[in-house]
């Protein structure tokens, strides 16, 4: 094993990564909170700014998958589609099967520069989560309780928010609203089987609320809805915390282009449209599960300087007076002050690991067991 890939292995490492992306979060917040002065003098002005501060953040999670795991990715798509890639307004459907699919979204992003202005329809709990839930709510998010009778007005309000958005964003959503467990798919077909609509293999039945109000509140500002499917090589199942031991991955990702003008404005047309588009996703999977790999022409976009560059930016900032204070504190032989520097060390583990979790498939949420739990 190599300097390089035992460093990878090593705790300590870890640990000061995980601080450089904390702190540099945090500081990235309080300056987000201060453009807030900005919106009501000029919005656009306010969006371009804190589209540059949520991709000094988040390309610094892309830099684990580029540059320090090494996972490639590979798209299969045709030209025409590839450049349109980052000129124009989309919303992305992407299976949720894995725990770092949304990394891998990531990465297509910050390839096309629509990184910083990416959006998400997201879970209300992840608005209370340091860093990635407040980083969201400058970038004016969407957040929804998945309770549609709820939720109709807020998600509604909040898209057409986005509808001056001045940077071209990439609005995702996982259709299926969890992540694929083989419970929740078990239930997912007896719901199919009672509403009389053909059963998915490999997805989940989708939910057409989010989708069909996301199309009608963005119709002439959205061009084009991408469906992705992703899937990786091998029949690997990566986390991030494997990408943080440096275990490269290979990433497939079949992306098809349907303009918006193809998608039914009827609401229940609309919805009949998303059902057909998760039978044909189903059947791409299917095929790739047999011959290890989607059809199209192969792009690999090449990983730009930018993420690297950002975090040894922040990196260099944090590490030195960190090392320095932490020296001092050593030397310094009080018993109290060595302790308490370690019980600092110990709750930024603590805390790191935690946010980690987030994405952890097992801690994922119960949506989609509601009536798992009626019959039990």
């Amino acid at each position: 094993m190599g300097l390089i890939a035992f460093l990878k292995t090593q705790f300590i490492v870890h640990l000061l990564i995980g601080f450089v992306f904390v702190v540099s979060g945090l500081i990235i917040n309080f300056v987000q909170l201060c453009t807030l002065i900005l919106w009501p003098i000029n919005k656009q002005f306010y969006r371009r700014v804190n589209c540059r501060l949520a991709y000094s953040l988040w390309s610094q999670l892309v830099m684990l998958l580029e540059w320090w795991s090494g996972t490639e990715c590979t798209l299969f798509s045709d030209q025409a589609t590839v450049d349109k890639f980052g000129k124009e307004h989309v919303i992305i459907i992407l299976n949720h099967n894995f725990e770092i699919d949304f990394l891998c979204g990531w990465t297509m992003t910050e390839r096309f520069g629509v990184l910083g202005s990416s959006k998400v329809l997201a879970k209300k709990e992840l608005l209370y989560v340091p860093l990635i839930g407040w980083t969201w709510y400058f970038l004016e998010i969407v957040f929804c309780k998945r309770k549609w009778e709820e939720d109709r007005d807020t998600v509604i309000k909040g898209l057409k928010c986005l509808s001056d958005y001045p940077e071209y964003m990439w609005f995702l959503l996982y259709c299926e609203g969890t992540r694929f467990t083989e419970t929740k798919h078990r239930i997912s077909m007896e719901v199919a089987e009672s509403k009389g609509l053909p059963k998915l293999k490999y997805h989940l039945l989708p939910r057409t609320k989010g989708f069909t109000t996301a199309v009608q509140c963005l119709r002439g500002t959205v061009s084009a809805v991408y469906d992705v499917t992703l899937n990786f090589r091998g029949n690997k199942n990566p986390s991030l915390l494997g990408i943080l031991y440096g275990k490269k991955y290979e990433a497939d990702m079949c992306v098809r282009r349907f303009p918006l003008e193809d998608i039914p404005v009827d609401e229940k047309e609309a919805a009949n449209w998303l059902h057909k588009l998760y039978q044909e996703k189903d059947a791409l999977q299917e095929m790739y599960n047999q011959e290890g790999i989607f059809p199209g022409r192969q792009f690999k976009p090449p990983r730009r300087p930018w993420t690297l560059l950002n975090f040894l930016f922040w990196a260099t900032v944090l590490l030195s007076p960190l090392f320095t204070f932490g020296f001092g504190i050593f030397s310094s032989g009080s018993p109290l002050l060595i302790l308490a520097f370690l019980g600092f060390v110990g709750a930024a583990s603590f805390g790191v690991r935690r946010l980690i979790g987030v994405t952890e498939i097992e801690k994922g949420s119960s949506y989609g067991n509601q009536e798992f739990k009626k019959k039990e």
